[in-house]
């Protein structure tokens, strides 16, 4: 081989090969690099999966938590990584972050802030635009269904009580929980933040659908309305 001559995968040892590799060892054998390769399968003619996977990486500083906030088209910037390989990229990073929210919330009845904040955390906490769920539950508080009833910008959305509401009545909830992310990682309500969770609080009595909590998540943790005493 020529000095400075490049080996795609397909030239390597066949037990160096990642594919190989996982179904011989297991996957806890490989690095980030060599299972984000497997992802994205092949490479260019100049570039092997396993160095566009360094990229990847090196885009996000190594930091996998960072690879959860990457969008399409930021792994698109990429050479060799088009439409179809960002997005099974992206399929791949969701599946694992809804199978670890999973984890976290192994019972769905909620018996306190934690029990809701950690998973609505690791659900929401990666995306890089803001989002408005209700978390709806029956009278024993146990989750009837979580839905993302509003989608926004990089600053902000808005959630409209009467859709919250109607929704709550046609699952037959007796109670509610609020959740929204803030992107900038900042846990602190703002005062428009306050006054929409009021404004669906006092809605909510009128028609015996109690709110229980009003949940912010970051990447930096989460902040309870009724922890902090504000519901």
């Amino acid at each position: 081989m020529l000095s400075g001559e490049k080996l795609g995968i397909l030239q390597w040892a066949v037990d160096d090969r990642p594919r190989e590799k996982l179904r011989t060892k297991g996957a806890m054998s490989l690095s980030d690099a060599e299972l984000l390769s497997i992802i994205i399968r092949n490479g260019t003619k100049n570039k092997s999966a396993f160095e566009i996977a360094q990229e990847i990486l090196h885009l996000c500083k190594n930091n996998l938590p960072e690879l959860g906030r990457l969008s399409v088209k930021d792994l698109m910037r990429i050479r060799g990584m088009g439409m179809t390989k960002s997005v099974m990229v992206m399929a791949a990073l969701e599946l694992g972050r809804r199978r670890h929210a999973s984890d976290q919330l192994p019972k769905p009845v909620i018996t306190g802030s934690t029990d809701i904040a950690r998973y609505l955390q690791t659900r929401f906490q990666d995306l890089n635009h803001e989002i408005f769920a209700v978390v709806f539950l029956n009278r024993g508080n146990r989750i009837i269904d979580i839905e993302i009833v509003s989608s926004g910008g990089l600053t902000g959305t808005v959630a409209d009580p009467r859709i919250i509401l109607k929704k709550a009545l046609e699952e037959e909830a007796v109670s509610i929980i609020l959740c929204h992310n803030h992107p900038s990682g900042n846990l602190k309500p703002s005062r428009a933040d306050e006054e929409l969770t009021y404004r669906i609080r006092d809605a909510a009595k009128l028609l015996d659908i109690r709110l229980l909590d009003h949940v912010i998540v970051s990447s930096e943790g989460w902040f309870s309305f009724a922890d902090d005493g504000l519901i």
